[in-house]
């Protein structure tokens, strides 16, 4: 599954994503904690987003963004 990540292309695999970089494949993660601020849209299974498994969660293609859920709030991945 090919999931658009800012600048590049990431694709899911196994439960981690990839993106290729001079021509070879490497896992691209977010780093640190990034909060998505002002985010009402509550995602769930059917709720019309794509569902991207990664590692123990799931993350939601929204607007150009990887949503996950973490404590309360939406992050962006």
């Amino acid at each position: 599954m090919a999931v658009p990540h800012g600048d590049h292309v990431d694709y899911a695999h196994e439960g981690h994503l990839d993106t290729m970089q001079e021509g070879h494949c490497q896992e691209c993660e977010p780093s640190g904690h990034s909060e998505h601020d002002h985010h009402e849209h509550q995602h769930h299974e059917g709720c019309g987003h794509v569902a991207v498994p990664h590692g123990d969660h799931v993350d939601y293609i929204h607007d150009g963004h990887r949503h996950a859920a973490h404590s309360g709030h939406w992050d962006e991945h």
